[in-house]
């Protein structure tokens, strides 16, 4: 008994051992393979340069040559508007560049994120080609409250008197705020508390139109949400407000009347007859 109870035990052994043997082999290939195809990978994929954030980059600070680094990228994920060299970033004669973005240790320094050399920090800089800055005046409730932001979109809504009454209507959409109050800082942690003015980035017809509201009217923001790029028109008065139905006058003209004069003794008397024309 205690015999074929040992050819049992050896026999499980080898069977464990061998399971064993086959699993390492199997890790060992699927290694071999899996190393042999990052090495092919790797070969096939083009490097480039890549500057980089070397420690944390606040708004308003000036860039230094001492701040970026250089680090090997593949090209196929370089970034649009992504520098590739330190020369490239600080071009021999140029005035110092001004950090407009927050950045973090090794994030892509990119143009977005920089100002022009010798320009500041402040909202000039922020200004797209062909763009202008206009104010508007703001308060707690037509300000949304204070949770606007720069970098922040919002639709103007302009409330005034038409010949038809006071009305309001959606003037224009999607209109960027680069200031809020004297700060252009897009990385503020929080919103300012109640802002007095904010200042949008608008084409020259706009802003046109804008000032003719201003001057007509009140104006009101509204927060559009991020990614929203949806627009519609919108217009109310108040009967659309209180759900009053305009009423349809009718006009009901009179029959023509015709007279005839007549005397009587010594007064002259108007008698009423049918016109026959």
């Amino acid at each position: 008994m205690r015999a074929v109870f040992g050819l049992v035990l050896l026999a499980g052994v080898a069977l464990a051992g061998f399971a064993v043997y086959m699993t390492q082999d199997y890790i060992s290939k699927t290694q071999a393979e899996l190393a042999a195809a990052r090495a092919g990978q790797g070969a096939d994929v083009e490097m480039g340069e890549l500057v980089l954030a070397r420690r944390p980059l606040r708004y308003g600070e000036p860039l230094e040559r001492d701040a970026v680094v250089v680090a090997p990228w593949p090209k196929f994920a370089i970034p649009e508007g992504a520098f590739t060299s330190v020369d490239e970033l600080f071009p021999e004669g140029e005035r110092e560049r001004v950090v407009l973005r927050m950045m973090e240790p090794r994030e892509a320094v990119m143009t977005s994120k920089i100002s022009a050399p010798g320009a500041d920090a402040g909202i000039t800089s922020r200004l797209s080609r062909g763009m202008r800055a206009f104010t508007i005046q703001v308060n707690v409730t037509t300000g949304v409250s204070g949770f606007l932001r720069p970098g922040d979109h919002v639709d103007v809504f302009w409330t005034g008197r038409t010949g038809g009454g006071e009305i309001t209507r959606l003037i224009q959409s999607q209109l960027r705020l680069i200031a809020v109050d004297q700060s252009s800082d897009m990385d503020r942690r929080s919103a300012v508390a109640v802002a007095r003015n904010v200042t949008v980035e608008a084409s020259p017809s706009q802003i046109a139109a804008l000032a003719q509201a201003q001057s007509t009217g009140r104006l009101s923001l509204a927060l559009v949400g991020l990614d929203d790029d949806s627009a519609e028109f919108a217009e109310i008065d108040q009967r659309r407000l209180l759900g009053i139905e305009e009423r349809e006058e009718t006009v009901v003209q009179e029959a023509e009347k015709c007279h005839v004069r007549t005397r009587r003794g010594g007064e002259l008397v108007l008698i009423e007859i049918p016109c026959t024309n």
